[in-house]
């Protein structure tokens, strides 16, 4: 019992030096690739915290998430270009915009289950890249070139001279993403997602208003990815239909979710932390894309954790800790 009693303060403790660790680590490397790797990985685990909200809490596999992190990255872009807006209005309006993509998006497929549900979701995704490709104002296929600022400001949100202010930026977006995660987890919408996850029915039967909590999930899944593909415009300051809207994104923040565990608070960033470096290993070590060899890797371990744990590396930590407690 005591080893179980203690879990908790372990478990926090653990989370608070790995922070002052994170807070630590640009004032050690200072060098430019070391910060992008980590920026990477804190903006998927992001993107993947996003996703887990609605599919591993409520049990909707999307498989289109892409669309919301294109909304937040074209809003913020076209109203910095057009209008001369703060990049952190536009990311505001993005979310916004997203929010009111995931409702309308929300209606027609959360009539769908399972795999249907999943398949509508890469219509939608495919539908809206196809139409952001020939949307001739807001670039088209050519993509849009964010306005550069200067000088370098955090009201700007542009920074070229170091990376480290878009670390703690990105730090700060994923810090927000565990803080609203763990509210969902032990609030009553928390338990209705899972109880939505395990049987919908069931859930119904009992007088959960299903429909509701599936669009309430879908909106702050959408409102978070929206807020990373602002901060991507912004920190990359070029945007195009293929690198914001493509359905291989959505399959990326997926399988990074899966891999750490979904349906919990910690399997996003753990899956981010060995999926990304993983891909720019070998994207350095074989040259340009990496000759899709990442991809393969990603299939190995997704199938590998899939026969051993369904559940995710989480899943086989928590397998761990029983059996030595």
């Amino acid at each position: 019992m005591a080893p179980a009693a203690g879990w908790p303060v372990v478990r926090w403790t653990a989370a608070g030096v790995l922070l002052l660790l994170l807070l630590a680590f640009p004032l050690v490397f200072t060098q430019p690739h070391p910060r992008h790797v980590v920026i990477t990985i804190f903006l998927f685990a992001m993107l993947a915290q996003a996703w887990n909200l609605l599919a591993g809490y409520c049990g909707q596999i999307s498989l289109g998430h892409a669309v919301f992190f294109g909304a937040g990255a074209y809003t913020s872009t076209l109203l910095g270009k057009y209008f001369d807006l703060s990049p952190w209005i536009g990311m505001a309006v993005g979310a916004v915009v997203a929010v009111a993509v995931s409702q309308l998006i929300g209606y027609p497929v959360f009539r769908l289950r399972g795999h249907y549900f999943a398949i509508a979701t890469i219509a939608v995704g495919e539908i809206v890249n196809t139409l952001m490709i020939n949307w001739d104002w807001a670039g088209g296929a050519r993509g849009l070139f964010v306005p550069i600022k200067r000088p370098d400001s955090f009201v700007n949100l542009q920074f070229h001279q170091s990376k480290q202010s878009y670390y703690y930026i990105a730090l700060g977006l994923l810090l927000l993403a565990f803080w609203i995660t763990r509210k969902v987890e032990v609030s009553r919408m928390g338990y209705y997602l899972r109880a939505i996850r395990e049987d919908q029915d069931a859930a119904a039967s009992l007088g959960i208003p299903v429909a509701a909590y599936k669009q309430r999930a879908m909106a702050l899944s959408a409102a978070l990815t929206a807020l990373g593909g602002s901060f991507y415009a912004q920190y990359i300051l070029f945007i195009d239909p293929d690198s914001v809207f493509p359905t291989a994104l959505s399959i990326l923040i997926c399988l990074v979710a899966v891999l750490g565990g979904i349906g919990t608070l910690w399997g996003p960033l753990i899956g981010a932390a060995i999926l990304i470096p993983l891909g720019e290993w070998t994207r350095i070590y074989f040259g340009g894309t990496g000759k899709a060899v990442d991809l393969l890797i990603y299939g190995a371990l997704i199938m590998l954790v899939s026969v051993i744990q369904p559940g995710g590396i989480m899943a086989l930590a928590q397998r761990g800790r029983r059996r030595t407690g």
